[in-house]
């Protein structure tokens, strides 16, 4: 699942070396997928387009990465993360993104992006800070980590616990003005950096958060045969939220059905036949 033009959807191939087809994800709608195998490398995705894996070869059933070690390798070998890049001429953007309270974090994205990182993310809320070449950008963020005390990574675990009790969209972006007016005070940002005025974008009603009231279970691996079935109420990053006829509440993290040959699952399942991660049931105040 990735997001394109504000939404999420599916990203689908035929074969090893086949065109991608795109379906979109709709809330309210049922899903049931059945899984085949094995599971293969995806290969490599850069500038919207994908490089096929030579091999096509088969990857570990667990994980996120449905990469093959030489395909991962291209791949971060090219990555604005990996430092690799610092003579890029485009335009970079610096963040500050909110996935609830206390958890607020800094990156940069390309500019062309626009918001798509923060989607990706499953960041809640975000704002801008500045635009400008890549290595201001770099050591803006580092500068904003260290100064204002906030990582550059946040586990999809803790966003997925405090996702279901995330206060009124009228209290998201306060975190958010507070460390915007803190960082712009700031001495040391880079000249070639523009600052951009606090512009907080909350992305709840895109996510569908108002159905997420708690999270039972995730999905975070899967095996040849297995189903996962449910109606699908939001979507967050590479989350799916779905609710199963039993009343359950499921996270599918998609990074997991990535490589793997899926179909149609069997009609009037009644949840899925899968492996999960039972989630605690106080969601508050566990990190």
């Amino acid at each position: 699942m990735r997001w394109r033009g504000g939404g999420p959807e599916f990203g689908w191939l035929g074969d090893g070396a086949g065109a991608e087809r795109e379906s979109g994800v709709r809330f309210g709608e049922d899903v049931a997928l059945r899984v085949g195998g094995p599971r293969r490398c995806l290969g490599v995705w850069r500038g919207g387009r994908r490089t096929a894996c030579p091999g096509w070869g088969a990857v570990p059933e667990r994980g996120t990465r449905a990469q093959c070690a030489e395909c991962a390798g291209i791949d971060r070998a090219r990555s604005v993360a990996a430092d690799t890049m610092a003579d890029d001429p485009r335009p970079y953007r610096v963040y500050l993104a909110w996935f609830g309270d206390g958890l607020v974090k800094v990156g940069i994205t390309g500019a062309a992006r626009g918001s798509a990182r923060l989607l990706e993310q499953g960041a809640v809320c975000f704002t801008w800070l500045g635009q400008g070449p890549l290595m201001a950008a770099r050591r803006a963020e580092e500068l904003l980590r260290v100064a204002l005390g906030v990582p550059d990574r946040i586990p999809y675990e803790r966003k997925r616990i405090v996702r279901a009790g995330l206060p009124e969209t009228a209290g998201r972006g306060t975190e958010l003005v507070r460390a915007h007016g803190v960082a712009a005070g700031l001495d040391g940002w880079p000249e070639s950096l523009e600052r951009l005025p606090c512009e907080v974008v909350d992305h709840g009603e895109v996510f569908g958060l108002a159905a997420v009231d708690r999270v039972d279970a995730v999905v975070d691996g899967l095996a040849a045969g297995a189903v996962v079935a449910g109606t699908v109420v939001a979507a967050a990053g590479p989350d799916l939220h779905l609710v199963e006829p039993a009343g359950r509440r499921l996270v599918v993290d998609t990074r997991v059905l990535a490589g793997w040959p899926l179909e149609r699952g069997p009609a009037g399942a009644r949840g899925s036949d899968v492996g999960v991660r039972e989630v605690p049931a106080v969601q508050g105040g566990l990190f």
